[in-house]
């Protein structure tokens, strides 16, 4: 599929699902940074959503009124990553990254926790992982950002335990991830992760091809048991020793220096054991060639990183201009590793 057709496919798309409350309300939250009028604003939106390929939220988020043209045209955003995407991501490369089972299977060996499907296993060995793990976290075979999870504890009827989460759909089950000390410092009550995400840039001499790391990314919770951006939690980026290093940043733009629940600072806050997460990185990146592009997320245990998925349409993250004074996205970043 062309570059042009995507695109054009895209657009389609999104003018079928623009509603003007959206517009309104992302607006509003570009107003945090900005006195500019509202009917200015939501024009300039629009503006940048057909000059630069930019969504809403990226216009909100990434303080875009801000920014100057020039600057404007180095932001990297969800309507580009879609395209790469679409592009680069085949239909069994994204089966593989989506289906839980099928990914528990191919990647046992990275992993790093314990994780089973109801439908292959009878009640004994069931009753075992559930002795062995008396937190599980039930989820749906192909649920994306968190949704669909429930968590159970101290199971003892396993044949009830089997009825109810085939009812509710969720066959997958996951040891709970006990996180390491200094990340459960940030806050305990999510597992707090990291987004490192790659491109394997198969057109260099390197057998296999290169593994380009685009963004890393520390996500945080905040008021929720998962950390992720769509449900309250906030996100900052990491250097190359994995030091995060500009205040969070929440969906709705708000910036915490500390975090708000435990006062830990964030700027600074170094990721523990993250020479082993660049190891893993790689490895997954390697053995996902039919997805070049993707957006990997692990937890840290006190015995070190483990996987918990792989997103074949990750989100996008930069440091956000008003939090980190950045005031130039990572689309040069993007364009020397995939080529467009």
């Amino acid at each position: 599929m062309s570059r042009a057709t995507v695109r054009l496919r895209y657009l389609a798309r999104r003018a079928a699902k623009l509603r003007p409350g959206n517009l309104v309300e992302f607006a509003r939250q570009a107003q945090k940074v900005s006195k500019a009028p509202l009917p200015v604003l939501i024009a300039d939106m629009l503006w940048c959503s057909v000059r630069y390929d930019m969504g809403f939220r990226d216009y909100a988020v990434w303080d875009i009124r801000l920014l100057t043209a020039k600057e404007r045209k180095t932001w990297m955003t969800h309507p580009k990553s879609f395209r790469i995407t679409r592009m680069y991501n085949t239909a069994e490369g994204r089966a593989k990254l989506e289906d839980k089972r099928r990914f528990a299977r191919e990647y046992a060996d990275l992993l790093g926790r314990e994780t089973i499907d109801v439908r292959d296993v009878d009640d004994t060995t069931l009753a075992g992982f559930l002795t062995r793990h008396p937190k599980v976290l039930a989820k749906p075979l192909d649920g994306q950002g968190g949704g669909g999870i429930t968590l159970h504890e101290n199971v003892t009827d396993v044949a009830a335990f089997r009825e109810e989460v085939t009812a509710a759909g969720q066959t997958i089950i996951d040891e709970f991830i006990v996180q390491h000390p200094e990340m459960s410092a940030l806050y305990p009550d999510s597992v707090n992760t990291v987004r490192m995400i790659t491109f394997l840039d198969q057109r260099g001499p390197e057998p296999g091809g290169s593994v380009r790391l685009l963004a890393a990314v520390l996500r945080i919770g905040n008021g929720d048991v998962i950390d992720n951006f769509a449900s309250g939690g906030m996100f900052t980026m990491l250097d190359d020793d994995g030091v995060a290093l500009y205040p969070g940043v929440d969906k709705r733009s708000n910036v915490y220096r500390e975090h708000p629940v435990t006062g830990t600072p964030i700027v600074g806050f170094r990721v523990p054991m993250y020479d082993r997460v660049l190891e893993i990185t790689e490895q997954l990146a390697r053995r996902t060639p039919e997805a070049p592009y993707v957006g990997w997320d692990l937890a840290i245990t006190p015995n070190g990183p483990v996987v918990i998925e792989g997103n074949h349409n990750s989100s996008v993250f930069q440091p956000k201009p008003s939090a980190s004074g950045v005031r130039t996205g990572l689309l040069p970043v993007y364009q020397a590793a995939v080529g467009f």
